[in-house]
């Protein structure tokens, strides 16, 4: 397990399970889409703002995004 962060991700769904919810963000610099795995179910988000991750990488033969902790990005601003 290895730690991970990114900045700059617009929210694009969320999907809701009984076990974890289901973010799909998407990196605005890079285009590259995330799958994320919040397993507290505490993300509430907005799709009109921009976000800050940090969490855990757990791979064993796929490599899952284990979110810990979202915040808004204050730095980087949306532009409509």
């Amino acid at each position: 397990m290895f730690n991970f962060s990114a900045n700059n991700l617009i929210f694009v769904s969320k999907s809701q399970y009984d076990k974890c919810n289901i973010l799909i963000m998407k990196d605005r610099s890079t285009n590259r889409y995330y799958k994320i795995y919040d397993f507290m179910k505490s993300a509430i988000l907005e799709p009109s703002k921009l976000y800050c991750i940090s969490g855990k990488v757990n791979s064993a033969d796929k490599i899952y995004l284990v979110l810990e902790m979202i915040k808004e990005d204050k730095k980087n601003v949306l532009k409509p």
